[in-house]
């Protein structure tokens, strides 16, 4: 089975190649990166497990594959370290995937995503495509313009979360319990959790300790979570603690502690330690988001023997959501086989929830329509962002920084 890594020069592809080699089923790895130097220093690092090649020709790495595994960074950090600068000089919110620089991020990255997805439905029809590539869902819709129902989107955020609250509740992996999260990616709400026809999650949003022995229910607040009757993605503190949040510039760390090790001064795993000690440290205490690569090795394993899971992944819609349309992707709980990712629907999102996915989902859909006056909506338009001048004076920022984002001129 020959499995393709896009951004094959990433940070985190040891992750993967380990998840690979305890699973003993993937026979080829290859991994493409732009970045010679990048995909080199990575290939060093990898011992074991499948046969590893390594280019840099993109058409070369796709064909023949079985499944591609999207996770570029366009611009790479030092992007996404720009996105949040400008963003902070203008006194928004700059995280890359919420927020002024989700949409810069989004407009840097989605011309590249539909490229890539042109190119997998010509060399390789048959492969099945999980995208990484962030902002998650945003990619994966437009990936899908070309690539239909065979591109899957995936985060490690609710598989986190779920496991958190699961933990809370004394429950353990061999419990029969499902989850009922939707949403979008990095905006999503768990609106329950089932075990024998009975929602244990009534139960534990009345037990201000138990609320507050896990990462959101310190993070958000017990009296707020009882407010909203659900527990949220740790992504909604961007949305529900704006100002608490202006000040995180984590691009501009990973940046300065990635540089490091690919200049050969750090060795990777203590580099990996290091960033995982200080993941959003200001807004939790630990890292324990069950591992992205974890929930790509199920999903693919689901596709290639035909065997059945459940995973919270991005799809398109259908009538899962009711408050966007069928061909929004959406991030919801999902049935998984030999026929790919069907999704499960749920609990309807209430009013105020359904509001800002709406509000988020347009947003995005102007990132998709790659033009000035869009770009400028999608920015203006955005929660995060509070005024219009404010929006134009970030456009132009961004495209002054950005050569990629030179179509916006």
């Amino acid at each position: 089975m020959r499995l393709v890594i896009l951004g094959g020069g990433g940070f985190r592809v040891p992750l993967v190649h380990r998840a690979l080699v305890a699973a003993g089923w993937v026979d080829e790895l290859v991994l493409h990166d732009v970045a010679a130097d990048r995909l080199a220093r990575i290939r060093d690092v990898l011992v074991g497990g499948p046969r590893v090649t390594a280019t840099t020709d993109l058409d070369e790495a796709l064909r023949g594959a079985d499944f591609v595994f999207s996770a570029i960074r366009v611009g790479g950090l030092a992007g996404r370290a720009a996105d949040e600068g400008i963003a902070h000089a203008h006194g928004v919110l700059g995280q890359e995937t919420a927020g002024a620089g989700g949409v810069a991020y989004g407009l840097r990255t989605v011309p590249v995503a539909r490229d890539i997805a042109r190119r997998i439905a010509r060399l390789a029809p048959e492969a099945w495509t999980v995208n990484f590539t962030n902002p998650a869902g945003l990619v994966t819709e437009a990936m899908a313009e070309h690539l239909g129902p065979r591109v899957i989107g995936i985060c490690d955020s609710p598989v986190g979360l779920c496991r958190r609250v699961a933990h809370a509740l004394g429950l353990d992996a061999d419990d029969d319990v499902t989850f009922d999260y939707s949403g979008l990616n990095h905006l999503g709400w768990l609106q329950g959790v089932h075990r024998d026809g009975e929602d244990l999650l009534p139960r534990l949003l009345a037990d201000p300790e138990a609320l507050g022995s896990f990462e959101e229910g310190r993070l958000f607040g017990v009296e707020w979570l009882q407010a909203l009757g659900a527990i949220p993605n740790e992504y909604l503190h961007y949305y529900y603690d704006t100002r608490e949040a202006l000040g995180d510039d984590r691009g501009a760390f990973l940046l300065r502690q990635q540089q490091r090790f690919y200049d050969g001064e750090a060795d990777w795993e203590s580099t990996r330690l290091e960033r995982e000690a200080t993941y959003m440290k200001q807004e939790r205490d630990s890292l324990d988001g069950g591992g992205y690569e974890h929930v790509a090795l199920r999903l693919m394993h689901a596709i290639a023997f035909d065997t059945r899971e459940t995973l919270i992944l991005n799809v398109r819609n259908g009538s899962t959501l009711s408050c966007v349309d069928a061909d929004a992707v959406v991030e919801v709980p999902c049935e998984v086989d030999g026929g790919g990712a069907r999704p499960i629907a749920g609990r309807p999102l209430p009013d105020h929830a359904a509001g800002l996915v709406m509000s988020v989902k347009a947003v995005e859909r102007l990132v998709l329509a790659g033009t000035r006056a869009a770009a400028l909506k999608a920015f203006a338009l955005h929660p995060l962002v509070d005024s219009v001048s404010t929006a134009r004076s970030l456009l132009d920022a961004y495209v002054a920084r950005h050569p990629e984002l030179a179509y916006l001129s």
